[in-house]
């Protein structure tokens, strides 16, 4: 653009003024600025240089034409009817040529187009089964018409012939401009460089003075703002969030991303020997590494029940570990912060009362990532205490929970968990994946977890394990949990995600 700048102050300088940008010679160019995009190109560098009050200039509009491609091929082949033409023979000297071979030749379009103007021209006529020429030559107008204003925008014969070749869609009409320009009143042959801040240097040197500024343009519209937008996974939350509300349930505090091998795995009855707690299934933390001592009474309590038994139960009979107890670690399952809660609703003044508790937050597993695993994902957890609960109100509730997501094709599978007895994976069939997917674990609290804590022997707890992250990939039909959560997710697709309406 400078180098335009710099042409246009130039011929302003010797001339005076530019009276038609059409007759300047862009650099590096081998004709005048005819073309609009030339003009396009000018008018860049005219308004820079408006704005600079260097110069002044007036627009004037022009209507020019431009061939369309079934102009621009007759114009190098010539019209439907010459085409049309120059295939026959003229008549007495060679064999007619019928319908068929005239399409063969030049093509059905032509043919079709052509032969009807050529009759009503006289320059072909009917013979036998075919056609054949009817005079020795032909002035063939509309080539000529086509090259003419490809050449020059316009017809010589005027508007009535461009309608007609508008109307033929051969042609079609274009906008165009050129300007003239005159100097401003702050004209200069040479473009000084604008600042546009204060700088401490200009101010310590006193450049400041003498420099030339830019002005702001305070009309000028600024950069739209983009809305936030909700991801899916967050509207699926809040969807279930809104399930468990509306079904009398009451949130459970599950801020604690770090918790100790004690509350993620002994006090939920899990052996210190289960292959869960080992380095490439869990998460463990360096620094710190050791949790804070547990309750020292309930402590004692679990890590007799684990190592000798108690409550009905013979234990694992294994030796036990306070280090491994004391181990930090990213928490596999947010049943540690659930079973934390029950002990305080165990060992509640007043005695026991029914319960029912949710949570929705994050867990962290050390897996290999998949279409349908990630290593950090979102755990939906669930408890329902009460006396005398079986395991079919915890396959009844699944059923109405699950039916209020919209998802009602439902398996239950039994599972060993070491913490429930008996055990429930639930699965549900994904479209997009046309299979069966597991999408949460259930079951009843074992004694073994539960007496140890102080509650009665007739009361029973529910608890489950539900994922977000594949009821949200099966509501809005995705089949790849990487492109849910994590770097390949799409912005544009967030943007667009509908609200969630179970």
């Amino acid at each position: 653009m400078e180098s335009v700048q710099h042409l246009i102050l130039s011929e302003l300088d010797t001339q005076g003024k530019i009276e038609d940008t059409r007759t300047l010679m862009l650099p590096g160019a081998s004709q005048l600025a005819v073309s609009q995009d030339d003009q396009l190109h000018i008018l860049g560098a005219l308004n820079s240089l408006l704005s600079r009050e260097m110069v002044t200039y007036t627009t004037q509009e022009i209507q020019s034409h431009v061939l369309s491609d079934e102009g621009k091929q007759i114009a190098l082949q010539g019209s439907h009817e010459a085409r049309v033409w120059n295939a026959l023979p003229v008549k007495g000297e060679g064999k007619p040529l019928g319908p068929k071979d005239l399409k063969a030749k030049i093509g059905d379009e032509s043919a079709k187009i052509g032969q009807g103007v050529a009759f009503k021209n006289g320059w072909i006529g009917k013979d036998a089964d075919g056609f054949v020429k009817l005079v020795t030559s032909i002035h063939d107008s509309t080539q000529e018409d086509m090259r003419e204003v490809d050449s020059t925008g316009t017809l010589k014969a005027g508007e009535k012939a461009l309608a007609a070749l508008r109307k033929r869609k051969l042609i079609t009409q274009k906008k165009g401009q050129w300007f003239t320009v005159h100097k401003g009143p702050h004209f200069s042959a040479k473009v000084e460089k604008q600042e546009t801040d204060l700088t401490t240097e200009m101010l310590t040197s006193g450049s400041w003075k003498t420099s030339t500024y830019k002005k702001y343009n305070f009309e000028a519209d600024g950069i739209p703002t983009a809305g936030g937008a909700l991801h899916p996974l967050l509207k699926v939350r809040e969807e279930i969030r809104n399930i468990f509300l509306e079904m009398g349930f009451a949130e459970m505090p599950t801020a604690s991303y770090v918790e100790s091998g004690f509350w993620c795995f002994d006090s939920l009855f899990v052996p210190q020997q289960h292959p869960a707690r080992d380095l490439q299934d869990t998460f463990y933390l360096s620094d710190p590494a050791v949790s804070l001592p547990p309750p020292q009474d309930y402590y004692k309590t679990v890590s007799e029940v684990h190592e000798k038994g108690g409550y009905g139960s013979i234990g694992y009979r294994a030796p036990w570990s306070e280090a491994d107890s004391r181990k930090l670690l990213l928490r596999t399952h947010t049943t540690a912060s659930s079973a934390a809660l029950l002990r305080t609703i165990a060992t509640q003044p007043g005695g026991f009362k029914p319960a029912k508790l949710f949570s929705i937050d994050r867990v962290f597993r050390n897996e290999a990532t998949d279409a349908t695993h990630l290593a950090e994902f979102h755990q939906v957890e669930g408890v329902v205490a009460d006396r005398n609960l079986t395991l079919a109100d915890l396959i009844g509730f699944m059923r109405v929970f699950f039916s209020k997501m919209g998802i009602h094709q439902l398996r239950f599978k039994p599972a060993y968990n070491p913490y429930t007895e008996p055990s429930l994976e639930i699965f549900a069939f994904h479209p997009m994946l046309k299979k069966w997917v597991e999408i949460g674990n259930s079951g009843m609290f074992r004694p073994e977890m539960l007496e140890p804590m102080g509650f009665p022997k007739d009361v029973r707890v529910h608890g489950w394990g539900l994922s977000l992250e594949r009821p949200t990939m099966i509501r809005y039909g995705i089949n790849n949990i990487r492109t849910l959560v994590g770097h390949k997710t799409s912005i544009e697709a967030v943007e667009r995600s509908p609200s969630v309406r179970f």
